[in-house]
């Protein structure tokens, strides 16, 4: 019996389980980061969480705010390992986390920088601190520093670092992150791009002083807090029973007022004939409509008795990606593909719009799936941090500038 189907639930098992789960779903895992995943156990540093749920392959949730937020977490297994595997540390490397959690991630840092390595983690509550501090000494891990601060100004007392990860969601990337790296260095970032979109970006330095991408995976992460690159994100309820939810970033300024009853306005179907076939992600799409839509891409999430009174029919059983405008809400949906015998063969992708003029934001944003998918589907994308902060947009050749706090971001497709 393979370790994936085990009934075993000794520690060393649901370890054995979690990296077979982590390989099943796509992710590729180097011999280190493997054998840093095998030696560090997980189930230490979520004290609260019994043995299979400190190894399932799903977050643990350490610490909620007074609106139930999570405010701090033990990543999914596999972003853990997506992001170790970007960073690519090395024996005796110096590396700074953003973002302690309950110190499993600085554990595994630690484990691969080897005891002639450091690792330094930086938080924003004194409580995480002190708790990561506790588990982190429990487990005889003992060259890690845990510090409270704002991880946004990073923690120049270590610097120079050989790597630096931020472990939560940003919006924008402060020079400090940029000034503390050594020669050579790199930085991991899961950086939001536009409204819901992010992806965990693996920047290093460029021979005329930016920095360019490595590597890039999509991702979602608990939002950096309380610093010069937070990340704040709120909810619209769109039906009185709420039923239907907006859940919007920082960037969106939208007046919940106007959007009351939008979906007793008309409402309007615009069909893209840009399809999808099994297992194939929609994550450059989503990218594409993240660059293009003046408020990103924000989503719309449902419960069940809204799809069954007919009143939204969204693409997933939790809702759908979605573009909402002064007075208009657009989502994605999507239908069986002409000659295909369901979704699951082939699905047609598909735009709703609700508001006064919902129409005109429905055909907006399925024209511009369309001219994703005929001119830019099958080439690559690269993340750039310009030097000097140089707007070089070029919107239908495929580049866009994204202004931001601190350093602008350059999203190239080619």
């Amino acid at each position: 019996m393979n370790a994936a189907t085990s009934t075993d639930t000794s520690p060393e098992s649901l370890r054995d389980a979690m990296i077979a789960r982590i390989k099943d779903a796509g992710y590729t895992l180097s011999r280190s980061v493997e054998g840093a995943m095998r030696a560090v156990e997980r189930h230490p540093f979520v004290p609260g969480a019994g043995l299979a749920d400190a190894y399932a392959s799903d977050i643990v949730v350490t610490k909620r705010g007074p609106q139930n937020e999570v405010l701090s977490c033990l990543s999914d297994p596999s972003i853990v390992a997506l992001q170790l595997g970007q960073l690519d540390v090395r024996p005796g490397h110096r590396v700074l986390e953003i973002g302690a959690g309950t110190g499993y991630n600085a554990a595994l840092l630690a484990y691969l920088a080897d005891p002639h390595g450091h690792v330094t983690t930086v938080d924003v509550d004194t409580d995480v601190v002190a708790e990561a501090r506790r588990l982190l000494a429990s487990a005889k891990v003992d060259n890690v520093d845990v510090v409270r601060g704002d991880g946004a100004l990073g923690y120049p007392n270590g610097a120079p670092y050989d790597r630096i990860v931020a472990t939560v969601g940003a919006y924008g990337i402060p020079d400090s992150w940029l000034s503390q790296l050594a020669p050579g260095g790199r930085l991991v970032v899961p950086l939001r791009i536009g409204g819901s979109v992010s992806r965990s970006i693996t920047f290093e330095r460029s021979k005329n002083g930016g920095w360019h991408s490595v590597d890039h995976q999509m991702c979602g992460f608990v939002p950096l807090r309380d610093g010069i690159a937070d990340d704040p994100r709120h909810t619209i309820t769109l039906t009185a029973d709420k039923a239907v939810t907006l859940h919007l970033n920082q960037e969106h300024t939208v007046d919940p007022a106007r959007l009351a009853g939008v979906f007793d306005q008309p409402r309007t179907e615009a069909w893209t004939g840009v399809t999808f076939g099994p297992m194939k992600s929609m994550e450059w799409m989503y990218l594409w409509l993240a660059c293009t839509q003046d408020s990103g891409l924000c989503r719309v999430t449902v419960e069940q008795s809204a799809v069954d009174s007919g009143l939204v029919n969204p693409m997933f059983q939790w809702g759908a990606m979605a573009v909402v405008g002064d007075r208009e809400l657009a989502y994605l949906t999507w239908r069986a593909a002409e000659g295909a015998r369901d979704r699951r063969e082939r699905a047609e992708i598909g735009v709703i719009g609700h508001g006064p003029t919902g129409t005109v934001l429905a055909d907006q944003v399925a024209e511009e799936i369309q001219t994703w998918s005929e001119k830019f589907r099958d080439r690559h994308v690269r993340f750039e941090i310009p030097t000097g902060g140089i707007d070089s947009s070029d919107p239908r050749g495929g580049r866009f500038f994204l202004d931001r706090p601190h350093n602008p971001i350059t999203v190239i497709w080619q």
